[in-house]
């Protein structure tokens, strides 16, 4: 597996942020594209990635869900441009959340399906699939709403072990056993829930409730040999603590043998 963060974690323009993650031992970043950028931006950022020595993990298109239709054809439309841009970062991987999906049938589940097949499709068609970020509903149900798809159709899963144990009280490495054939990227974080699903405190890896123990083992059970990227949403040391969390996934990776 590869070490990757976040650069939108790092709270510095992208150039440091590049710079920094490289520095620390990352072999990768994501990045946020929420709009179309013209080629010339992405040409200056891929100079800087490369230059560094990393490659693009994935991007980050985050839309907020697609649970309003009223909103969909405008969402929908700025995915499939983002999916076109993410192949000029040499990736093929676009994250993000799609709303969350009800255990028992609804239309609010029909509307979201609709709107991540129609991306979707466009994703296998140009070879870039839309990985949902995992986290408001339990692993189950998520990948009963994969499993309308099948794996290989343009859509798979960019699973967020600390939104799993923060937001739906998933144990993170059971969560990775459900949804292993969906796995196409991964965050590397680490939290844990207040009260009974009252509310959630992200924390430095290694300090909530993630037993990286049990679900790295897990991720390689599965067959996956992707990013592990560092999202780093809260503290006040953002740089010190994702170089921290870099060496803590780098010793976890070399104690199971797992270092790419």
């Amino acid at each position: 597996m590869k070490v990757g963060s976040l650069v939108e974690s790092f709270w510095l323009d992208f150039k440091e942020a590049v710079e920094k993650a490289a520095a620390f031992g990352a072999q990768g970043i994501q990045t946020y594209v929420k709009e179309v950028i013209p080629d010339s931006e992405i040409k200056e950022k891929m100079d800087i990635i490369k230059a560094n020595g990393l490659v693009v993990a994935a991007l980050c298109g985050e839309m907020c869900g697609f649970a309003d239709t009223d909103e969909h054809p405008e969402k929908i439309e700025l995915f499939k441009k983002i999916m076109d841009i993410a192949l000029k970062f040499e990736t093929n991987i676009v994250s993000c959340h799609i709303g969350t999906i009800s255990a028992e049938p609804c239309e609010k589940n029909e509307v979201i399906y609709r709107a991540c097949r129609e991306i979707a499709d466009y994703g296998k068609s140009i070879g870039v699939t839309l990985a949902i970020e995992t986290g408001p509903e339990p692993a189950t149900v998520l990948f009963d709403f994969l499993e309308r798809f099948g794996p290989g159709n343009g859509i798979g899963v960019n699973l967020d072990p600390a939104n799993l144990v923060m937001v739906s009280g998933d144990n993170a490495a059971e969560a990775v056993r459900v949804l292993g054939k969906y796995i196409v990227h991964t965050h590397a974080k680490d939290g844990y829930m207040i009260g009974n699903k009252e509310g959630r405190k992200e924390k430095v890896l290694g300090y909530g409730d993630v037993n990286y123990n049990e679900y790295i083992p897990a991720l390689a059970e599965v067959g996956y040999d992707g990013f592990l990227t560092i999202e780093r949403d809260g503290g006040d040391d953002r740089v010190g603590d994702i170089k921290k969390e870099i060496e803590f996934l780098y010793e976890k990776l070399d104690k199971f043998g797992l270092r790419s």
